[in-house]
């Protein structure tokens, strides 16, 4: 499993590198925008840690120029800005997740676990799941939509799939960010509600039937209505 980190303080990037290493991924390390681009351009990685502020090229602008080239490659970004406003700045600059500084090594490792492996509790059955005109590719990790492609991110696939796999049930928020996340988050985010309007902009806004529905007080399902 190799893990590109872009974070300019030595120490901290020492210091996340060792304990991914102690977890047998293979680390791969740099300082600034300019190698991170470099890097996560023209090699394969199976997961991005990206600071926000680093010399040469912030890491909104580089996550967004990665998610030009590479729609999939998971991309944990890492901020001292923690207000609302800043954390969805990073989501729509392509990021899958956030992590506030300081943190604690625990939650960084859960959050580099949930964002590297399927969503807990999935087991391959078949090749795709469907519903109307929407097809999910489970191994090839495509969605189409009347055949047309559509570009989704790891995190917006992993929240599509586990839509699609309980497709006509209410799902409350805590349990989506339980089981999409795999991590309890603080009642106060909207980062379920920042997801859902991502997916919707990208498989409902141009399509029919709509398909993702709200349950005011409850949660979201996904269905044909």
């Amino acid at each position: 499993m190799d893990i590109l980190i872009v974070e300019d303080e030595p120490k901290l990037a020492a210091f996340m590198k060792e304990a991914l290493e102690n977890m047998e991924y293979s680390v791969e390390v740099v300082y600034d925008g300019f190698m991170g681009r470099k890097k996560a351009l023209t090699e394969q990685y199976q997961l991005i840690v990206l600071d926000i502020v680093i010399p040469y090229m912030n890491g909104l602008e580089l996550c967004k120029e990665i998610r030009t080239q590479n729609s999939a490659v998971p991309i944990l970004m890492l901020t001292a800005l923690g207000t609302t406003e800043d954390k969805v700045n990073g989501l729509d600059a392509g990021a899958d997740d956030y992590l506030v500084k300081p943190f604690e090594l625990k939650e960084f490792l859960a959050r580099v676990k949930a964002l590297t492996r399927r969503v807990k509790g999935f087991t391959e059955i078949h090749r795709e799941l469907k519903v109307a005109n929407l097809t999910l590719n489970l191994d090839r990790r495509l969605a189409f939509r009347n055949q047309q492609s559509i570009e989704l991110t790891s995190k917006e696939f992993a929240l599509l799939e586990f839509l699609l796999r309980n497709k006509g049930r209410v799902i409350s928020r805590t349990e989506i960010a339980e089981k999409v996340w795999d991590i309890d988050f603080d009642t106060g985010t909207n980062v379920v509600d920042v997801y859902i309007n991502f997916l919707r902009k990208k498989i409902d806004r141009d399509f029919e039937p709509k398909l993702i529905h709200t349950q005011i007080g409850s949660g979201y399902f996904l269905d044909i209505r």
